[in-house]
């Protein structure tokens, strides 16, 4: 597969969508592209049928770019007895680690202190938990050379670990180990390029007005012109937005915030830090340190009521939660200077009649109307692949089409590689965690330009290169696209701003060559 043929541009973006308002049929259209949108256009495509996949803004615009990164073997659903999905997270966590993209995930180390807040009892659940999980990744078949083995472990190896627990009336922890994604938003690029690599037509900025099982009348959101899109099946994969284009889907959303805490706010954390909430036995909060020296403090559940925002926006109810659940095992309480940001993601849930969202299953559901289209739901990011095979398969089948062999199961991403492989490479390991094999690409723009070597700001990591590859491979159409989506930049709103005139130009320049 060339560079070229997965490279996403705004030519190449205006060319598909002037192909399929002249009246092209393709047998696939997807509505959506975060995770499970761009997991449905990629496992189509890859079955050898044409596809068209919409999106009324940016490649992970939604839900997808607000996860906790994990791809995690389900803990938190093995202590609420789910243990079909846990099962089914454990197995597609060793898909995403060993085959389709190991460049973007890598081990995580995550520790649970056993603090006098957490009795006999508990612990010895949370280590059943552990040892169960252990048990999963086995049946899943990852080595535990990828994914260790769960231990018990002595308190100077917690503070090695997280130096800020608390040390009074500390017993030690557990460590156990998951997978953790370097950026979701980067996971759904990949998989819309590797998409666009299978023939996928993969458009932005394309609000869908109408949905129906034979196509979609849209709006080019840059021309503000009216098409109509014509397709075989359709699926509609809007998550937590899928109600508003089918009728018949009952959601009960929840949000969920995090927070970004500045480097060092736990000294030299070299794992993560789960907490369980107080009063309960399978809620978590945890923290999560990141490449970029940050650390995401989640997770919250809370109902949404009312109209479903574009942007989710976390409260200060929450931030308090959060705060005060860290509190419990932290030798000195964060502050709010330690906060330097904060993120909120709206789940897609099923309505259940558990009473609180907390309670309600994370499984994915497929429903087929009675005009034909096929809405795919619920489910969570690690466990994409398996929403998308189903929904593919569920749509074929209702509109009488061949469904053919899922192959995503073995297929790499790109970038990906064998973790060997990986470590082999030239490029600074950073880049090789985000871009695979393209980061030697990547860095070869800097050797003709050495502007595009240094950092968008000062005290950042991201280079030019990084905003420009946005632009020509990634299918940035602007500043937004690569502060808030190819790069994770808009995530601490003072970097944001530091960096903003800088993705301007490179939005003007990658233009410029992509169109020359």
């Amino acid at each position: 597969m060339t560079v070229a043929a997965t490279a996403l541009t705004a030519a190449r973006r205006a060319r598909d969508l002037a192909e399929l308002a002249a009246g092209d049929t393709v047998d696939l259209l997807v509505v959506g592209l975060g995770v499970t949108g761009a997991g449905v256009a990629l496992d189509a495509a890859s079955r050898g049928l044409t596809v068209a996949a919409v999106d009324a803004h940016d490649l992970a615009f939604g839900t997808s770019r607000w996860s906790s990164k994990l791809v995690h073997g389900g803990l938190r659903y093995l202590a609420g007895g789910h243990i079909g999905l846990a099962y089914e997270s454990a197995a597609e966590r060793d898909v995403l680690l060993r085959r389709v993209a190991p460049h973007l995930v890598s081990p995580l180390p995550s520790v649970l202190p056993l603090t006098p807040l957490t009795p006999a009892v508990p612990a010895a659940l949370a280590r059943a938990g552990f040892a169960a999980g252990d048990v999963l990744r086995a049946a899943a078949g990852t080595p535990a050379g990828i994914l260790p083995r769960s231990r018990r472990i002595a308190p100077v190896e917690v503070h090695r670990l997280v130096p800020a627990v608390r040390r009074s009336g500390l017993r030690g922890g557990l460590l156990g180990w998951d997978g953790q994604l370097v950026d979701d938003a980067r996971l759904v690029v990949a998989l819309a390029r590797t998409a666009a690599g299978h023939g996928a037509r993969v458009i932005t900025r394309c609000r869908v007005e109408q949905l129906h099982g034979r196509g979609a009348a849209v709006l080019d959101k840059l021309t503000g012109e009216h098409h109509e899109l014509r397709a075989r099946a359709v699926i509609n994969a809007t998550g937590v937005w899928a109600d508003q284009l089918d009728p018949g889907v009952r959601l009960r959303p929840s949000r969920g915030t995090h927070l970004v805490l500045r480097p060092g706010a736990l000294g030299r954390q070299l794992a993560g830090l789960t907490v369980p909430v107080p009063g309960t036995t399978s809620r978590f909060v945890f923290v999560l340190p990141q490449q970029d020296g940050y650390s995401y403090l989640g997770l919250t559940d809370e109902p949404i009521e009312g109209p479903v925002p574009d942007v989710a926006e976390p409260s200060a109810a929450e931030r308090g939660f959060l705060l005060d659940v860290m509190a419990t095992v932290l030798d000195t309480p964060l502050s709010d200077a330690d906060v330097v940001g904060s993120f909120a993601g709206l789940r897609p849930l099923l309505a259940g009649a558990a009473g609180s969202t907390a309670d309600l299953s994370r499984r994915h559901a497929v429903r087929v109307s009675p005009d034909g289209m096929t809405t795919v739901v619920g489910g969570k990011l690690t466990t994409y692949r398996r929403m998308a095979r189903d929904a593919v398969d569920a749509a074929l089948t209702a509109a009488g089409l061949p469904v053919g062999r899922c192959r995503t199961a073995r297929l790499p991403l790109v970038g990906a590689a064998p973790a060997q492989d990986l470590a082999r490479l030239g490029p600074p390991a950073r880049l090789v965690a985000r871009y695979g094999t393209e980061a030697a690409e990547l860095a070869a723009l800097a050797e003709h330009d050495p502007d595009l070597a240094r950092p968008v700001a000062e005290g950042l990591a991201v280079t030019g290169a990084e905003l420009l590859w946005g632009v020509i491979r990634e299918g940035a159409l602007d500043a937004d696209d690569l502060l808030d989506r190819r790069t994770r930049i808009g995530l601490v709103p003072a970097d944001r701003a530091r960096a903003r005139a800088a993705a301007e130009a490179m939005v003007e320049r990658g233009r410029a060559a992509t169109t020359a």
